[in-house]
């Protein structure tokens, strides 16, 4: 049986391993490198990444990350390739084929038919006297010394360098067409992620109605208005606009403070100067300001009027937080 230490010694290990293999990346970034970034940036096509084995599942994640920062990309398998999907492969698309050895049967067989479609092929490539570095357009090196597996077989090292290469090339891209947050919220408008990206507090906000009392309010009514709408607070609302909010909290501070309540109204609990927030803000940031402030309500205004509130509640059900 393998001791702990064992097992801890051999992830560090591995860890190491492959986070060496990244840094040596560095010296990778090149004139091709450059190149192939500037060409995708003109391309009025697509990218088409192909791959066998395990490079082809790195392949698949390269297309997910670059689909997903605004370059259309294919993922085209080299096993499948020839029996039918090179017609996948359009005039002005550019081809990204990976390979730790850039030799094998599968690739070997491809890159001629790749050749004959007179599109631009980049090889993200482990080895640079291989078939496939020998005749691609542009090389992306991806060399390193061994895999992680003990055997220096079983691809753990190449695919992590393949990984990273990929984010690199994506990220260059991102970066030179200025992709916003706003932007990457237009290819994620499902999930948490998306949410956070687009959803305005007057998404949620709008349900919830509009609890307000008067400043004369007695505590009678602002505890009706407050069970009325259960978002466990009301605004307080003069001629002049907002002047206060009453929450749960300030109520059981005014029963702890005040044994007869009867003579009190509303502007003698209630809290002045409330933090607020636009109706147009996204409600992200709504539940920034929660937490900074460590409330739970924020009241809404659109052009300075008030106009609801939202409550910590309604990001919860959202899956903000």
């Amino acid at each position: 049986m393998i001791h702990n230490i064992d097992i801890k010694k051999t992830a560090i290990e591995t860890l190491e391993l492959e986070a060496g293999a990244i840094r040596k990346l560095t010296q990778f970034i090149d004139h091709d490198f450059i190149t192939v970034v500037n060409q995708i940036l003109d391309l009025s096509g697509r990218i088409i990444v192909t791959g066998i084995g395990k490079s082809a599942i790195i392949a698949q994640k390269i297309v997910a990350t670059l689909n997903s920062t605004g370059t259309p990309a294919i993922f085209m398998h080299a096993a499948d390739a020839i029996h039918g999907d090179l017609g996948i492969i359009q005039e002005h698309d550019l081809i990204i084929a990976l390979s730790k050895s850039g030799n094998t049967p599968e690739i070997k067989v491809l890159v001629p038919f790749l050749k004959q479609t007179g599109n631009t092929l980049v090889a993200m490539v482990g080895n640079m006297d291989s078939f496939l570095a020998q005749h691609a357009n542009f090389i992306l090196n991806t060399s390193v010394e061994r895999e992680a597996c003990p055997n220096n077989l079983a691809p753990t090292t190449s695919t992590t360098a393949q990984l990273a290469m990929g984010d690199a090339l994506a990220v260059c891209l991102q970066t030179c067409r200025q992709f916003s947050d706003r932007d990457f919220a237009k290819y994620h408008p499902g999930g948490t992620l998306g949410k956070q990206l687009y959803l305005k507090v007057s998404d949620l906000s709008d349900n919830n109605g509009k609890p307000e009392v008067s400043p004369s309010a007695n505590i009678r009514q602002v505890l009706i208005t407050i069970t009325k709408y259960r978002l466990g607070a009301t605004a307080v609302i003069d001629t002049n606009g907002i002047v206060g909010i009453i929450t749960d909290g300030d109520i059981r501070r005014m029963l702890e403070k005040h044994e007869d309540v009867t003579h009190l109204v509303a502007n003698d609990i209630m809290t002045q100067s409330p933090k607020t927030i636009r109706r147009a803000e996204l409600a992200a940031d709504a539940l920034h300001m929660m937490r900074r402030h460590n409330i739970s309500q924020l009241l809404v205004t659109q052009e300075g009027h008030y106009a609801g509130i939202i409550h910590i509640q309604d990001l919860l059900k959202e899956g903000i937080i």
